[in-house]
């Protein structure tokens, strides 16, 4: 997973929808120990990016709200639980195709 801390790239408008596919390519970009998990700090720079409010808040939930392990990350097979907390919370309009 190539990590760029590059705002241009980084950074999404709420205005456009995005596909599942470049929501989690997105979010991707912000894995910055490539673990190949989400962290709740790289969840909160990831919210930043979007230009949201109260961070820190907001990424405690959505890891509480789509950690379904209760490991304190979000992996692969926890990520259409975050699609639905960042559809619901954030705004943010994804589509299956």
């Amino acid at each position: 997973m190539a990590i760029r801390n590059n705002m241009a790239v980084a950074t999404r408008s709420l205005d456009a929808d995005m596909t599942v596919d470049e929501f989690k390519e997105w979010l991707r970009r912000f894995d910055t120990d490539r673990d190949g998990r989400i962290s709740r700090e790289e969840l909160r720079r990831a919210m930043r990016a979007i230009r949201a409010r109260f961070t820190g808040w907001r990424s405690r939930q959505g890891i509480s709200y789509a950690d379904a392990d209760g490991d304190g990350y979000i992996d692969d097979n926890e990520v259409d639980g975050l699609i639905e907390f960042a559809q619901k919370n954030l705004g943010l309009k994804i589509v299956a195709y």
